[in-house]
Parts: structure tokens; sequence; C-alpha cells
């Protein structure tokens, strides 16, 4: 079967790209890239959350799937929008890599090295809601750009450290920058985070069957609760949210938190106390896991209702 791949043109998007194409190509497939350049790639002087949210990365993307130029576009699943646009679907999630995130600095071991006061790049409202929560004294600046943009600017001195997915920096072999990482108990994870997707147009089962190989059923599942926490609260990069579900045998464990950002990150924010959340479930189907997902997010509506 020939199969083109739609992709941003980022190393990182490039690299998880290529890894599908490698995959597919070992089960027999001819698979072309069709590099792609997005509006969330081009917009860099603005917060996500000020200029469209997530869907920014995947609309293009999603424009080549529709009129035929390719046939799957691959994501990082945090990227994509809990609510796909009508004529797609997610149609794979491939096994998860680290779902942590990172501290990466020049100069300090740890976020407790940091002096007070130190700037701590990320974009991220949920990453801004959690690093606050430790650290208050932290001021928190945007950062922007593709994985190789940003480790620039943060060796250029614009920042004493920066937050990224441990995941991306994996996948490129730049792991040795990582000087911390955390746990979840430390920084809850984004939905998704560390997972890959793979969208199609809907009612292509050709493309799901040739798909099914790749896909990675815990991992499905797992970011289903997440994505459903996610839905419930109306989950976008405008939102501080964090959700995150492990396998414990067959119970799936699922907790989610959600901040309290006041102020723009590059105007000194500040932040309130996590409201948070937690269930478990035996979820047998991604059915199983989103009802666990509501759940959760109930539970969470209530806390943050309680702190009102």
């Amino acid at each position: 079967m020939k199969i083109t791949i739609a992709t941003r043109e980022s190393r990182l998007a490039m690299w998880q790209a290529e890894h599908v194409l490698s995959r597919l190509q070992a089960l027999g497939h001819t698979v072309s890239l069709l590099p792609m350049t997005t509006q969330g790639d081009q917009i860099l002087d603005r917060t996500l959350s000020k200029v469209g949210g997530k869907g920014l990365f995947v609309k293009e993307l999603e424009t080549a799937l529709a009129d035929g130029r390719a046939d799957i576009a691959v994501h990082s699943l945090k990227d994509v929008p809990m609510e796909l646009p009508e004529g797609f679907a997610l149609a794979c999630v491939m096994e998860r890599e680290d779902p942590r995130d990172a501290l990466v600095s020049p100069r300090y071991a740890s976020l407790d090295a940091l002096p007070q006061g130190a700037v701590v790049g990320t974009s991220s409202l949920r990453r801004v809601a959690l690093l606050l929560a430790r650290r208050p004294d932290l001021k928190i600046e945007p950062l922007r750009g593709n994985l190789d943009t940003r480790l620039r600017k943060l060796d250029e001195g614009h920042y004493a450290a920066i937050v990224l997915a441990a995941a991306g920096l994996k996948r490129l072999g730049l792991g040795q920058r990582i000087v911390q990482t955390f746990e979840p108990e430390q920084m809850l994870p984004a939905a998704g985070q560390g997972a890959l997707g793979i969208e199609i147009c809907a009612g292509r089962d050709d493309l799901v069957a040739a798909l099914a190989p790749l896909a990675h059923g815990p991992t499905w599942t797992a970011v289903s609760a997440e994505r459903e926490v996610s839905r419930a609260m109306g989950g976008s990069c405008s939102m501080p949210l964090a959700a995150f579900a492990v396998w414990q045998g067959a119970q799936l464990h699922l907790r989610a938190a959600f901040g309290h950002v006041q102020g723009e990150a590059d105007q000194g924010a500040s932040s309130k106390p996590l409201a948070t959340a937690r269930g478990e479930a035996a979820a047998a189907n991604a059915d199983e896991a989103r009802a666990l997902g509501a759940v959760v997010a109930q539970r969470l509506k209530a806390a943050l209702a309680q702190q009102q």
C-alpha cells in the first residue's frame, strides 16, 4: 500500500514521521513524507493560548489529508485537540515514550538549586502553574519555537532553566541535556504527553488496518482517559490542566490537576494552590477509560468549586 505522511518540518516532528515511516516500510508498505510548515510553527511571538491553541499545529496537515495530498498525519498527541474536526479520526496511538517533564539548565542541577527569582522558560500554562506551586519565587517567561530554538535561547543566556518534554529530548538523542526529570508526583504531565497519534480522514478503513500493528493498546486506553478529563474541562492550551494515567496491574489509575495562573507569564504570573482529583478503574477499553476520565473530571470540578 502507498502511504504519504504529512508532518511538520521541525526536527522532532520529522523524527516522529520517519519513525512511523520505518515501521510501515517494515510491514511492506511504500511510504513517503510531505513536510509542511504550520501556523503554530510560524507564530512565535505570542503564547498558543492567545493565537488559537494547539490546533494551529495540525490544521495544515488536516488540509493535506482532506485534499488527498497525504494519507496520514503524525502528531505529538498532546498537540492534538480533544475534539477533531468533522471528517477526521484518530486511527492509531503508538507506545508512549517517557511522559515526564524535564528541566534543562547549563548551570543548575535541579529546580531546587535555582536561585531566588530565577528566570525559567515555558509557554505551557500547565507548567507555569505547577512550577509556581513548587517555587512561587520563580519568574516564568514565555518560550516558543521548536526544540532546537528553545535550547539555543537557553544557551544564549535568556533563561536560567527551561522545562521541556523528556520524550522529545530523548527522541532526538538530547537526553544528556536533562538535569532533572520530574516524577508525576512532582509535576503531573499533560494529557497524551510522550505519545504519538496518527490522524486520518474518517472512513479510511484501509488505513485503519494498515496502522493496526503500530497501535499500542495500553497507551491508547490510558491516554483516552487523560484526554477525556481535558475534553470535559473544556481543555485547550489556555487551560492550566494536567491529566496522567498509569497502569497498576489491571487497574488504570488516573490523576488530574488544575492550576490557577494569575497574570501573564511575561508579567510576573502567580499561582494559587492546585485543585487535584484522582480515580481508578479496570478499564478494559477506550470507552471505559473515557468513563473514568469523566468521573475524575467531575471530581476535579468539585475540588475547584470548594476553592471558590
